[in-house]
């Protein structure tokens, strides 16, 4: 850092026009993926999904609270964890306050993972949380939209994730799935997207704002990516995980030992 070029007022400002006209050309980029991701084909759910949620069980068509579109953070917390995946509550630290204006544009934000109830209510307090949050345990529903994986899947040496066969760390990946519910009474579902690994970076505000300063990131000298994130509540006390094990780390970690915990963040894994 101490060896950046220190220009004039000058030269700073014509950089600063040339990068602009880039930073445009990603912005009208942007939103033409997003025109383009609109106009995708849907498919119909013609599975029936139930889940455990705090006013006992619910269906897929319940999750959507009675506005027409739903988004589903499926987070990484598997049965056995004693916590929630540091990275998924990174993510999910940001999606919390969009709730409320989430659904005054007819969208429904809801969690998802697979640890029972009894395990996630707890946690959920303890972060400080707001959003809607079920329990799938006990449904094929993580597993057949590619965020849970089964152990004879996992055998094999790669599982399907992110649209394509590639080793997995853990057996729970995050990602986000969109799914549309007719208004006009019929109640047909329909699935209209899925995002996965670094897909999922543009719901971190976080690192919108670290892409701003001189480090950036700062991330190319750790064991893997997102090695530096906690939980929020540990940043202060630098407590321990719960999970000594590690589910939700990739393996390089496991084997450096690292203190630093992470969702599979690295090139490879969860957000690759």
């Amino acid at each position: 850092m101490s060896n950046h070029q220190i220009v004039s007022r000058e030269e700073w400002i014509e950089a600063r026009r040339v990068h602009l006209a880039k930073e445009k050309q990603l912005t009208r980029l942007r939103d033409e993926l997003a025109r383009e991701r609109r106009e995708l084909p849907w498919e119909k759910v013609e599975r029936q999904y139930t889940f455990d949620s705090p006013r006992g069980k619910v269906t897929l068509a319940d999750l959507f609270a009675g506005r027409s579109q739903l988004l589903i953070y499926h987070f990484m917390f598997g049965p056995d964890w004693k916590e929630g995946c540091p990275s998924c509550s990174f993510v999910s630290d940001h999606l919390d306050g969009a709730v409320p204006h989430l659904a005054a544009r007819d969208v429904t934000l809801t969690m998802v993972s697979r640890a029972p109830l009894a395990k996630i209510e707890p946690f959920k307090r303890r972060m400080g949380w707001q959003f809607p949050w079920v329990s799938s345990f006990g449904s094929d529903f993580n597993y057949d939209y590619q965020a849970s994986f089964k152990p004879e899947e996992r055998a094999k040496g790669s599982v399907y994730y992110n649209y394509t066969n590639q080793p997995f760390p853990s057996e729970e990946g995050p990602g986000a799935s969109v799914f549309y519910k007719d208004p006009s009474g019929g109640g047909e579902i329909c699935h209209t997207y899925s995002t996965y690994g670094r897909g999922l970076d543009s719901f971190i505000g976080t690192y919108t704002l670290l892409d701003l300063v001189p480090k950036g990131r700062d991330e190319e000298k750790l064991s893997f990516d997102m090695a530096w994130v906690r939980h929020h509540d540990r940043y202060a006390t630098g407590g321990q995980l719960l999970d000594a094990d590690r589910p939700y780390w990739p393996e390089v970690a496991r084997e450096t030992g690292s203190s630093s915990p992470s969702c599979c963040h690295d090139s490879a894994g969860a957000h690759g």
